[in-house]
């Protein structure tokens, strides 16, 4: 027990003295979180800019540009009454869409012509197109049926029935679970999962390479020949130093206000599986890549793309199966997929059944691959050595 206490010093003097591990190991997930948490702090899309063209200049144009204006979405950079380059104009101003009331346009609504508004959507960047186009036709289907209504009480028709003339049902939304859209509650936690399983890749991915590297795995190998004390040697220090990780970023949530249950057995579980899980593939890669660099880079394969297939933000209805099914063995849509079911939807263990039976599947089949690996590496050099000592003169 003395030697196995005297190892792990040292592991925690090796892990120290990197100082590029100490960076992004408790570093990142910090100045990520903090920097992900005011990028989202506002919480929803507003100000987007858009261009009006009136070529009318009439009231009814008035009015609905005073409704633009009174949209907090909506920002109405500029007002002309010409056209102009818009194709040269919009990704100059980058506006987020073009407004255009043709020439006698209240004439032929009172001729009941039924003129046509055009809307150019600035489709670079989709979120914002998509936003934008509800909120445009939010006004403009707002006012429309305003005029229709005017329209039926100028020929005589009592306002009550006016309305009920246009209004034949009525619609009624009712959101739950983040009802204000506030895209903070939706990003963040989502982020920090992902930032926390990239930095448990990159920290465990040098912890044997960096061993063969610098030969200090010889020195260990004369200490024990068996990897599960190896496995148990190098993992005791992260063991310790990522709940503390953990315990830092969580407390990001309750920073920026978001009110979602995060504090829970069920929590801590999920939390607790995604580490392990996210060590052993982490300790699988530094043990079969004895290269720090080839370690990281293999392993960021891995990473980049989890938030992406996990289902978070993008359907997995509309993600092919096959990279579908490969994403399953991703940690990452594991946790995000209870994570979701936990903090939202406020489900207990049982509710997250399924991730919790991947995640064991992960740590148990990474686990003993990485047994069966480091003890064929122990066994090859014990018996390169055994061979250098015997070929060696006396």
């Amino acid at each position: 027990m003395k030697d196995f206490i005297r190892l792990i010093r040292v592991e925690f003097q090796r892990i120290f003295s990197n100082n590029v591990l100490l960076a992004i190991f408790f570093g990142a997930p910090i100045l990520y979180g903090v920097l992900f948490g005011y990028v989202y702090g506002q919480a929803k899309v507003i100000d987007l800019p858009i261009l009006i063209i009136d070529q009318d200049h009439s009231p009814t144009t008035d009015k609905i540009i005073d409704a633009f204006n009174d949209n907090e979405t909506l920002l109405v950079k500029d007002l002309r009454f010409t056209p102009g380059n818009i194709m040269a104009e919009m990704p100059e101003e980058q506006y987020a869409a073009v407004v255009t009331f043709p020439a006698n346009f209240e004439a032929a609504i009172l001729q009941k012509r039924h003129p046509e508004v055009r809307v150019d959507l600035n489709m670079a960047n989709i979120l914002n197109a998509n936003t934008t186009s509800k909120n445009i036709q939010s006004v403009l289907m707002t006012i429309n049926a305003g005029i229709e209504i005017e329209g039926l009480k100028k020929q005589g028709m009592h306002p009550n029935e006016a309305m009920n003339a246009y209004e034949s049902f009525k619609i009624n939304f009712n959101k739950l679970y983040n009802s204000s859209g506030n895209y903070l509650y939706f990003m963040l936690p989502g982020l920090i999962a992902a930032i926390m399983q990239q930095i448990i890749f990159l920290a465990m991915a040098l912890v044997f390479a960096r061993d063969f590297e610098d030969g200090y795995f010889a020195k260990l190998v004369k200490e024990s020949k068996w990897s599960l004390f190896h496995i148990t040697l190098k993992s005791t220090p992260f063991l310790l130093m990522i709940p503390l990780m953990w315990i830092i970023v969580s407390l990001l949530i309750p920073f920026f206000n978001i009110e979602i249950s995060i504090f829970t057995l069920p929590m801590l579980v999920l939390a607790s599986l995604l580490t392990l899980a996210s060590m052993n593939i982490g300790m699988l890669f530094s043990i079969a890549i004895p290269s720090q660099l080839k370690a990281t880079e293999l392993l960021m394969v891995i990473s980049t793309p989890a938030f992406v297939l996990s289902g978070f933000t993008w359907p997995t209805l509309a993600i092919p199966t096959a990279i579908t099914n490969v994403a399953q063995f991703i940690p990452l849509t594991q946790f995000l997929s209870g994570f979701r079911k936990i903090a939202f939807y406020e489900g207990g263990l049982t509710s997250i059944h399924s991730e919790i039976t991947m995640l064991l599947i992960i740590i148990v089949v990474t686990f003993f691959a990485m047994l069966i690996l480091l003890q064929f590496k122990i066994s090859s050099y014990l018996k390169k050595d055994k061979q250098a000592i015997s070929q060696s003169p006396e």
